[in-house]
């Protein structure tokens, strides 16, 4: 009987300090439009970003003529550069560089806006010995730079006010 007090204690105060803490669930996107258009390069990023904006209640529409808001997807790219050498010439650091460019459009003018650039960088450690783990490492990492592009997308569109101007 004592173990079962002891364990709601602690599930009680586990749940004040989540409390406490000013923890709160990621809620949705306040974005100001129902309709998107996207246009312009297949990226890997297009799916997740198209799944984010359902979730927010945004539908993606074929027909540019119903969107209230175009997005035209230019390009993405994936960077590895040296960053550190062994004393005999061995890579042993890489930065990874992950680069997103897009630009958005109001249906009603016909002037695009600037190209904006999304861009993430991570430091990867690298080691000849663990190729096949170092491999899989630097493809998860790259994936977490692409879902932190789409969340900066994201940011980006809440901003955005289609009935006006861009």
């Amino acid at each position: 009987m004592n173990l079962f007090r002891l364990s709601r204690i602690l599930v009680l105060a586990s749940a004040l300090a989540l409390a406490a803490c000013g923890f709160e669930m990621r809620g949705t996107a306040d974005l100001s439009f129902d309709t998107l258009h996207m246009r312009g390069a297949n990226l890997s990023v297009n799916k997740d970003l198209k799944k984010s904006l359902k979730v927010n209640g945004v539908t993606v529409v074929e027909d540019e003529t119903k969107a209230d808001l175009l997005v035209e997807m230019m390009s993405e790219q994936r960077e590895q550069n040296i960053l550190s050498l062994s004393g005999a010439g061995v890579v042993r650091e890489f930065e990874l560089v992950y680069r997103v460019n897009f630009r958005m459009r109001n249906p009603a003018s016909e002037t695009w806006g600037e190209v904006q650039t999304v861009e993430g960088r991570r430091d990867f450690a690298y080691d000849d010995a663990q190729l096949l783990a170092k491999q899989f490492e630097e493809q998860r990492l790259f994936e977490d730079m692409r879902i932190d592009a789409v969340r900066e997308i994201m940011r980006r569109l809440v901003v955005q006010k289609p009935k006006g101007n861009l």
